[in-house]
């Protein structure tokens, strides 16, 4: 009983408490603020439904909601350094973070790719024609993620990898497959190609903006609206993009090599846990009429 529950018995060569600690703290400040920010936006819900903005917005909550409720068992494991709840659901648990990932990446470029065509169309917003295409158009994606490819990365994550029983997060052998390495430097390839093209065109329109209205921009609500969608992009490229770099290292390293390589294996959760910090992203539509009201509640509070 003792050797289970021992981290410097079991596991200090697989995961060190520099890392324990680092991790702890960054996931159990993701979940607090998490959290806090998908609160603040209860007024979205009050938004017209046929917004194609508004209906991305809303399925980019559920995919937040779906991964924070995995994160108390990741803040589980690194507390008890220790893992008792089946291989199955560490695989389930693992595969949410990188789910997770590339659900988000999906509805930030639809978010963003509505929001440059209402700027070049000079249209308020784009809608679906009744609230039911608007439905229909969630389901299909969501379809194609749970249906599709959530199962099919739940029975392959990890599945050539063996793992001590009270191990979890700890796939990084299943990356010595010629497939699976193809795979991930197509996604790194993908979004970092991605994240250019889009930080590109967002610095490409604030400039227009600039040029239109001089010194005058930032008082025009025009100017803040593409700075909000700015704030999209440096969260891609800030939560996403270290860990896609990085990644395409690390893949290269475990695939061409014998040695197990753990401290590169836990540089990359560090990075890893860095996307997590997307879930922070609902702060941006929090607008300074909401912080006022909440300000002004909290005064009356006190």
């Amino acid at each position: 009983m003792n050797e289970t529950w021992n981290c410097t018995v079991n596991s200090t060569d697989v995961l060190p408490d520099r890392y324990r600690y680092t991790l702890l703290a960054m996931y159990t400040v993701i979940f607090v603020v998490g959290i806090s920010s998908i609160a603040l936006m209860i007024d979205t819900l009050k938004s017209s439904r046929r917004s194609v903005t508004t209906m991305a917005v809303l399925n980019l909550i559920a995919a937040h909601i779906l991964f924070l409720l995995t994160v108390p068992f990741r803040i589980y494991f690194y507390i008890c350094c220790h893992w008792d709840l089946g291989s199955g659901f560490c695989k389930l648990i693992s595969a949410m973070i990188h789910a997770h990932i590339y659900i988000v990446f999906i509805f930030y470029i639809i978010i963003l790719v509505v929001r440059y065509i209402t700027f070049f169309s000079r249209r308020d917003r784009l809608e679906f024609y009744r609230r039911v295409h608007a439905l229909a158009a969630s389901v299909a994606i969501w379809v194609v993620i749970l249906v599709v490819i959530f199962p099919v990365t739940i029975v392959e994550y990890g599945s050539d990898t063996k793992k001590e029983k009270y191990q979890c997060f700890d796939y990084g052998n299943a990356l010595r497959g010629k497939g699976v390495t193809i795979i991930n430097y197509l996604l790194c390839a993908v979004l970092l190609l991605v994240t250019s093209l889009l930080l590109a065109v967002q610095l490409w329109i604030l400039g227009m903006i600039y040029k239109k209205y001089g010194n005058t921009a930032l008082s025009h609500q025009e100017f803040w609206a593409q700075v909000k969608s700015l704030c999209f992009v440096m969260v891609i490229l800030i939560c996403f993009a270290p860990y896609h770099a990085f990644r395409i290292y690390y893949v290269t390293i475990i695939f061409s090599e014998a040695d197990s390589h753990l401290e590169l294996q836990w540089n990359n959760e560090i990075f890893l846990a860095v996307t997590a910090f997307s879930c922070w992203d609902m702060l941006i539509f929090v607008n300074t009429k909401r912080w006022s009201s909440i300000q002004s509640r909290c005064a009356i509070c006190r």
